[in-house]
């Protein structure tokens, strides 16, 4: 079964992360790396990104041309989708294991930040209509 883990950053998140010292912020890079890797070695990560700022971000409609509208940047936001993980385990139990992982990434001083990462199944087709 392939879920998604996803992590989200307040809206402050992205200042207050750039602002880190260079040695959490190395150590914080390096524990996802390390994640990462360790998923891909297991076989269990199908991808994973971590997202540009907020402030690049635009939502885009269609119009009633079918031409793209785009609206955007939207500050009344609390929070803000800064990257993901797809993975392909075998239970439910194993996905909320490796989010509890990634949660626990070093933020300031190398103290876990424990940040809330959620985790939906990725279907693989429509569900069932009744």
């Amino acid at each position: 079964m392939k879920y998604i883990l996803m992590m989200n950053c307040p809206k402050t998140g992205y200042d207050t992360f750039g602002a880190w010292p260079k040695k959490d912020l190395e150590a914080h890079i390096a524990f996802m790396m390390g994640l990462n890797k360790a998923l891909r070695e297991s076989g269990e990560l199908v991808s994973a990104e971590g997202l540009a700022s907020p402030q690049e971000a635009k939502v885009v409609r269609a119009g009633k041309d079918g031409a793209p509208i785009t609206d955007g940047v939207f500050p009344e936001s609390k929070e803000f989708l800064a990257g993901y993980w797809i993975v392909d385990v075998e239970t439910t139990e194993q996905a909320h294991l490796i989010a509890a992982r990634a949660s626990a990434a070093p933020g300031p001083g190398g103290a876990p930040m424990n940040m809330p990462i959620e985790v939906r199944q990725v279907m693989s087709g429509p569900p069932e209509l009744l």
